[in-house]
């Protein structure tokens, strides 16, 4: 069972589970995954070895994106539970060692928040609209501010009945705030007390780097070669009017002096797709603690280019004295189980809308390559997230039917793009039953035969499933990396090894990963203490796509 760090800067090593609620455990047999089902499952997460655990958004919402569209931020949804649920919660993961991150949506509300129905019932100009970014349309009004476009496909811009329009940068029922009002930060700071006072231990701050945006008239243009970029450097030479402003660096301060003032200290996360260099800016020693490390994500499953990601990722972090924060998937994106074995070249968007059928995906390869990644990021110094099912290796559900998507990704951008569904099927924790064992009914959306094998029962009974590697890897990581691991411990390259080969030393651990096309030896110095294929022989050699923690037979 996991015991919760005695240092005050415990979220420098943590490793965090991450949690999508609608898709962890259905206590009710509505379909839809809630709170009493997670808190059931806790001891799991605990023997599994986490610090922590990160939820996604469980407030009142009309759900059309998950959650990620918030009518009421200190409301619990009731298809989710209540707010003695969610004490409940926050209470036994504490009882169980656990710490508790929660999302917080501050670039944006639903179109169903107090505020934004009081916006259109207000004339243009008023104070109720100001909390948001209305604006005239250009010409006769007809046609939108500007041409921005939604993260999700088409116009980021929507007409109201009294002729205005409103800014939203993802779907058009979540319109986007106005963070230079004050009345917003007021708003958002209260939301962050209300929640620390119940003991939550940390924050997520959904779209970090879109908050701020430039509002002065006249808006600008992007123009036809800019308007789709999301990732702020990819391409785009000067001042963004609305991704990774300067503006928003004070926002995050903001947040930040309101959970310094709780004992002990509370974790901040961001999720911001700014470029690597600029998204080290926002975990400042007084902006938020933790950044996630998306280019580490999308690194391609090769040595070189994943030496070079860890390298500029330590060095930026060790610049701002934060610790790294490691990711390989979530709810986002596509599971890793899968994009790591993806040919090269082929974007994980466009593979979704051949049904994961072409180009095939090797089921044995992205098994071996999603073991040898898992020792990968729990090896490397800092924190590490995990989200649900990766450590089962869940790959990702890619022949999803259209008529059973529900991400608005897939309607915006009118098919172009498959979205976000096939990360996000619910967990099996059975063998058998509608869900298997996700809950009493079928879940909400199907989950594929595959899924059957890879189930937390059955995986139990194999000492060589991916579940028992992760657990002895967290085990032996809690071992061999000391608590004050991070920055504070750098990451050491071995000298002379072949290409192919990652081979580094981290605490007390040394981690070999083959990335190579030939089998390597592995070094008589040192004894493995765990390898990716779990085999109980004796192994002196890594095949391609494997992995191996080893430690020094003369510390032994």
């Amino acid at each position: 069972m996991s015991t919760t760090r005695t240092t005050d800067q415990w979220w420098r090593t943590a490793v965090v589970y991450q949690i999508y609620v609608r898709s962890f455990s259905d206590s009710d047999g509505d379909g839809l995954g809630d709170l009493p089902g997670i808190t059931a499952r806790l001891p799991y997460i605990a023997d599994l070895g986490a610090d922590a655990v990160w939820i996604t958004p469980f407030y009142r919402s009309p759900m059309h994106d998950g959650g990620y569209d918030v009518a009421d931020h200190r409301a619990v949804d009731p298809r989710f539970g209540t707010l003695d649920d969610a004490d409940d919660l926050i209470r036994r993961a504490h009882e169980l060692g656990l710490r508790v991150i929660i999302d917080i949506v501050p670039n944006h509300t639903s179109d169903q928040h107090a505020w934004f129905r009081k916006a259109l019932t207000a004339p243009p100009g008023s104070g109720a609209r100001s909390r948001y970014v209305f604006r005239d349309g250009r010409g006769d009004g007809t046609a939108p501010p500007t041409d921005w476009q939604s993260v999700f496909g088409g116009p980021a811009w929507r007409r109201v009945p009294d002729g205005q329009w409103y800014l939203h940068l993802f779907g058009p029922h979540q319109p986007d705030l106005d963070w230079s009002h004050p009345e917003v930060r007021a708003d958002f700071e209260d939301i962050l007390r209300f929640w620390l006072d119940r003991g939550v231990d940390g924050f997520r701050f959904d779209v970090a780097h879109g908050m701020a945006k430039d509002l002065a008239d006249p808006l600008r243009d992007l123009g036809p070669a800019q308007v789709h970029h999301r990732i702020v450097g990819d391409g785009w030479q000067g001042d963004h009017p609305f991704w990774d402003r300067e503006d928003v660096h004070g926002l995050l301060r903001g947040f930040r002096r309101v959970t310094d003032a709780y004992t002990p200290p509370r974790a901040t996360v961001a999720e911001s797709w700014a470029a690597l260099d600029r998204r080290a800016l926002y975990t400042r020693p007084d902006e938020l603690h933790q950044a996630f490390n998306f280019d580490f994500l999308n690194t391609p499953w090769q040595a070189d280019a994943l030496r070079a990601t860890i390298d500029r990722s330590l060095a930026l972090a060790a610049g701002t004295g934060a610790a790294p924060t490691w990711v390989l998937s979530n709810h986002d994106v596509v599971r890793h189980a899968s994009r790591l074995a993806l040919p090269p070249g082929v974007d994980p968007d466009d593979w979704l809308l051949t049904d994961g059928r072409a180009p095939s995906v090797d089921p044995g390869r992205a098994a071996r390559r999603a073991r040898a990644a898992a020792l990968l990021l729990l090896a490397l110094p800092g924190a590490a997230y995990l989200y649900q099912g990766e450590e089962l290796g869940l790959p990702e559900a890619a022949d999803l039917p259209a008529d059973v998507l529900q991400d608005p990704v897939h309607d915006r951008s009118r098919g172009r793009r498959k979205g976000r569904d096939g990360c996000r099927v619910p967990l099996p924790w059975a063998t058998t039953g509608p869900s298997l064992g996700f809950g009493p009914g079928p879940a909400w959306l199907p989950q594929p035969a595959s899924y059957r094998p890879l189930s937390v029962e059955a995986q139990r009974r194999d000492p060589d499933s991916m579940l028992a590697l992760y657990r002895r890897a967290l085990a032996l990581r809690r071992t061999y990396m000391s608590a004050g691991t991070g920055t504070d411990a750098p990451l050491r390259w071995q000298g002379g090894s072949a290409p192919g080969i990652l081979d580094f030393h981290a605490g007390n651990l040394r981690c070999v990963v083959n990335l190579s096309h030939g089998p390597m030896r592995l070094p008589t110095d040192h004894s493995p203490l765990l390898t990716s294929t779990l085999a109980d022989a004796p192994q002196d050699a890594l095949l391609p796509d494997e992995a191996a923690w080893l430690t020094d037979v003369r510390e032994e």
